[in-house]
């Protein structure tokens, strides 16, 4: 049976250069040889990384792209969040994307883009109700992430306000929430 990220690879990835797949265990070194290149020696200080310290991404949402001889040429990876509160005082869940790294010689060839959609595409799937991000909105706007969705929530730590993004996988789901961003998925074990 396809799923939808069978279909998202053979649609966003139609050329032979590279595939969107499932991040493996085997994957490790290489994907944070990649953002260590891509992000800088202080990307681990970041408000999004305290976030994701000891914790693992969200089930079946670690991706990969892999040029054509299988190396790991990109990544995207979203994780369990509790968006602050609702209206209600109930916390709401959502996920938070990050990091989005494609490796330098890759670059200008379409594989963020597609990484990118596939993570929403596989979200939605799952059932996901909202991805936040912190990242440039002139490029994460084309995915449909904007500040607005984001307006009353907060990072832990310092953050810039109008790099904080979000996307609704499902109508309304950030309406009225407010608060800080805290990891809700599982541990490391």
């Amino acid at each position: 049976m396809a799923t939808v990220l069978d279909s998202v690879r053979a649609f966003f990835a139609p050329s032979q250069t590279y595939t969107i797949d499932t991040e493996t265990p085997g994957d490790v070194v290489a994907r944070e040889t990649l953002l260590d290149r891509a992000m800088g020696a202080d990307r681990r200080k970041k408000s999004s990384e305290k976030i994701r310290r000891n914790r693992v991404p969200a089930e079946g949402l670690a991706l990969v792209a892999r040029d054509g001889d299988g190396h790991v040429i990109g990544t995207v990876r979203l994780w369990n969040v509790e968006a602050g509160i609702s209206p209600e005082g109930n916390p709401i869940e959502a996920l938070l994307l990050g990091p989005l790294a494609v490796s330098e010689d890759h670059e200008g060839k379409g594989i963020g883009g597609a990484l990118m959609r596939a993570a929403i595409a596989e979200a939605h799937n799952r059932g996901h109700g909202a991805i936040l991000l912190v990242g440039d909105a002139a490029y994460y706007e084309r995915f449909g992430f904007f500040a607005e969705k984001a307006a009353h929530l907060v990072m832990p730590g310092p953050f810039q306000r109008e790099r904080f993004l979000a996307l609704e996988l499902k109508a309304g789901w950030l309406e009225g929430a407010v608060g800080m961003i805290v990891a809700s998925g599982r541990k490391l074990a």
